[in-house]
């Protein structure tokens, strides 16, 4: 399986070029079964890259642009009245896919953001007095501008927490740039992206990232962490035990692509900022200072000695 997702990031980057590392962070969410956040500018690629994956492993691909005057329903679906046999049938709304990108979603109300939590977290939705299960793999790649634009709202903590990384694309540096415009002369290279797995596959994976081992060591070393992001006195809200269970999973799969069947401390290392920033609320005299979570988050990571 290492060998198909290595074939898969490499049909990722043909599109999204010159971020390898990005990429590599998006798959270890997807084999952990979690979801990303990207904030970001726009016209990045955030859109392209949440395209790239789904073709890349033949999925159901779907697409909501949240606006302030979006619904739940909208998102969820609803019973539509049929005046054939006077009944009401249930439409799935867009949720019902295997990659689904919410884009702008602090453009929507804290209420239709609210819609995605149960999908997020339980792989399922409640609907007019119904559970229905969403297909697997699901995967929700939701995209917002800075809170500095016009127009936005904050995503309320709860819905930050179901977030397994938060990412930034960013601009592309000069060479890189010059190589997407010439990728676009004469097509989309979205276009040529081909199959190289399947969802039964990415479904097999996350079963088998369930089985990597933790050592105890390693283990101490995770609740370290998170306990260390409750005592900054520059943290108002700390990590919470759903952060430790996402990061310790984002970590197993992190393992699992390296080819390995353990957590190393270095895996923790190098996800924690990416798992842990949007987590975690400074308080108002950090957040005056210019101070970021991810600044934070770092230090803290560096500041703790790792187990050998």
């Amino acid at each position: 399986m290492q060998n198909k997702l290595n074939d898969l990031k490499q049909n990722i980057i043909k599109v999204i070029q010159g971020k390898d590392d990005v990429v590599g962070q998006l798959l270890v969410a997807l084999c952990a079964g979690g979801n990303i956040l990207m904030e970001d500018v726009p016209g990045v690629g955030k859109t392209t890259l949440a395209k790239a994956l789904a073709a890349s492993i033949n999925g159901k691909f779907n697409r909501v642009q949240f606006t302030p005057d979006l619904l739940p329903a909208d998102i969820l679906g609803s019973s539509i009245y049929n005046p054939k046999n006077g009944e009401f049938v249930f439409r799935e709304g867009p949720v019902f896919t295997n990659i689904l990108l919410a884009d702008e979603i602090n453009r929507a109300s804290p209420r239709t953001q609210s819609a995605l939590l149960e999908a997020m977290s339980e792989r399922q939705v409640s609907i007019e007095g119904r559970t229905m299960p969403l297909p697997h793999p699901f995967l929700v790649i939701a995209t917002e501008n800075p809170i500095e634009y016009q127009g936005t709202y904050s995503l309320p903590e709860a819905q930050l927490d179901r977030f397994s990384m938060q990412l930034e694309l960013g601009y592309p540096d000069e060479n890189y740039e010059l190589e997407i415009l010439f990728s676009h002369k004469e097509c989309e290279p979205l276009e040529n992206i081909v199959q190289v797995m399947s969802c039964d596959d990415i479904a097999a994976i996350q079963q088998q990232v369930r089985q990597i081992n933790i050592e105890t060591s390693v283990a101490k070393y995770l609740v370290k962490l998170i306990r260390a992001t409750r005592d900054d006195v520059r943290i108002s809200l700390g990590a919470s035990p759903r952060a430790l269970l996402t990061l310790t999973r984002c970590c197993q799969a992190s393992a699992f692509i390296a080819g390995r069947d353990y957590i190393m401390p270095n895996d923790v290392k190098k996800l924690a900022v990416s798992a842990l920033s949007h987590r975690i609320i400074l308080e108002n005299k950090a957040k005056y200072a210019g101070i970021k979570s991810t600044t934070v988050v770092s230090e803290i990571v560096d500041g703790l000695k790792a187990p050998r």
